[in-house]
């Protein structure tokens, strides 16, 4: 499961209606997102990635395996229905992200079990499985073999502040993630930060990336989203366009590490999670 992203530009009203619960945007938030994917070139290529990751995972686990958006099509519910077709009565619920939050994996499991009335075994995020570190890991050295950098920054995508009062571990699993992967590399100074705040109105959790690069001073800088596991608006705007003006504007060399995509290491990865979450499944049923 993933987040999904509108086909082509004609989809972009009803995929951002979706997102906003049934609430079409105002004329200006439209064209403001349709910006961003005309900066792009355009729609995010996050669906067919996704699609992508599920068929090479299905290659490797040699397990049937279905994709569902939750805001575009395919649906998580086609998804569903899609399984159920197919006579399967066990289901692996896997949302591509790796680090728990209520507002965003608790509402992948949400949707799944209103869509699916068959046994489930869901998985509540990677952050620490050891195929996932590794997986990071090797981005890392690619990224360094081609030159340090004076300091890395950690990212993944920021969500309102309020979710810490409410005990949500995702700003803890994402400091640990961070930890185990920079344990034993070696690697320059590093950093965590968040990217692609929402204007809501309320607090969202900070720091910024682009804030905390210039709060750092570094000239030479190597982002590595370790939230985030494909390409889509915010890897391709939010990094490669909006945060690459930012640091042409102030003199900065930034660069980051590849997405996995279905790059096979990350496929790998992901064949491990999913054979720990049936083997634990098993014990627990």
């Amino acid at each position: 499961m993933a987040y999904g992203s509108p086909a082509t530009e004609a989809d972009i009203a009803a995929y951002y209606t979706h997102i906003r619960g049934g609430r079409p945007p105002s004329v200006e938030a439209l064209e403001e997102l349709s910006g961003r994917y005309h900066a792009i070139g355009g729609p995010s290529p996050l669906t067919e990635i996704t699609r992508a990751q599920a068929a090479a995972l299905a290659r490797r686990a040699g397990l049937p395996t279905f994709a569902g958006m939750k805001h575009a099509p395919p649906f998580i519910h086609d998804a569903a229905a899609e399984a159920k077709s197919a006579g399967i009565e066990r289901l692996v619920g896997l949302p591509l992200a790796p680090h728990y939050a209520q507002m965003s994996l608790g509402a992948y499991e949400r949707s799944l079990r209103e869509a699916w009335d068959g046994e489930l075994v869901f998985v509540p995020g990677f952050h620490d499985h050891p195929a996932f570190v590794a997986a990071v890991q090797g981005l890392l050295r690619e990224a360094l073999d081609a030159g340090r950098p004076g300091r890395i920054f950690f990212t993944a995508h920021s969500l309102p502040a309020r979710i810490l009062d409410e005990g949500d571990p995702y700003r803890d699993q994402l400091l640990a993630s961070c930890r185990l992967v920079a344990a034993g590399l070696g690697l320059p100074a590093w950093e965590f930060a968040f990217q692609s705040a929402s204007h809501t109105g309320e607090p969202w959790l900070g720091p910024d990336l682009l804030a905390a690069v210039e709060a750092s001073g570094a000239r030479d800088v190597l982002v590595c989203p370790i939230g985030f596991v494909a390409d889509h608006l915010e890897i391709l705007y939010d990094l490669d366009v909006e945060a690459q003006a930012f640091a042409g504007e102030n003199g900065i060399h930034l660069r980051r590490t590849r997405s996995f995509n279905d790059d096979p290491v990350f496929i790998a990865a992901l064949a491990d999670i999913v054979s720990d979450a049936l083997r634990v499944g098993s014990l627990r049923c």
